[in-house]
């Protein structure tokens, strides 16, 4: 497990990953998290969810992690999941990827608490040099996270996006070893 402040990262269980089901079927949540994406992430029936579980438990930790983030304390409560993908041995690199999907935890440090657990564990634990993430440009919230974890926008692909009729960039953003601050 790993541990921040206010949340823990944990393997991924069948309860949790039907839990993601109310998430990915929630516009609002969905359309921050994946963007243009949404049509791919609508209407997935409950059996594909099951389906995906038993693939999360094959994952080869070597090569990317999933993990549900639940709240800490007497009380804990699954809000959201986070992942590492596209890591890549030589280079010493990976993408990352969160969402918390329980609205009431959004806008108070929850999301930026997991990704500095999984920030810490990347850099000190598997010992990566980059860690990257992709993200809309009107999705202010998650910039800002990202930011106050130490994330720098390294660059915008243009229009990449189309979100509710209006085109928005993609924003890359990157974080050094050397620039983290735990």
């Amino acid at each position: 497990m790993i541990t921040g402040n206010k949340v823990e990262l944990r393997p991924v269980s069948l309860e949790d990953s039907k839990r993601t089901y109310e998430w990915i079927n929630d516009e609002e949540t969905s359309k921050l998290g994946v963007g243009s994406g949404l049509f791919r992430q609508s209407h997935i029936p409950l059996e594909k969810i099951e389906e995906d579980y038993e693939k999360i438990k094959k994952i080869d930790k070597r090569e990317e992690g999933v993990f549900s983030i639940y709240t800490r304390g007497e009380n804990p409560k699954h809000i959201g999941s986070i992942n590492y993908r596209e890591l890549d041995i030589v280079s010493r690199r990976c993408t990352v990827g969160i969402g918390i999907g329980v609205k009431e935890y959004w806008d108070n440090g929850y999301g930026s608490d997991a990704m500095k657990a999984l920030i810490h564990y990347l850099f000190q634990t598997m010992n990566l040099n980059r860690i990257q993430l992709y993200t809309w440009s009107g999705n202010l919230r998650a910039i800002r996270s990202y930011e106050k974890n130490g994330f720098v926008v390294e660059g915008r692909l243009r229009n990449d996006e189309y979100i509710d009729g209006k085109y928005y960039d993609t924003v890359v953003m990157g974080l050094l070893k050397e620039e983290y601050q735990p």
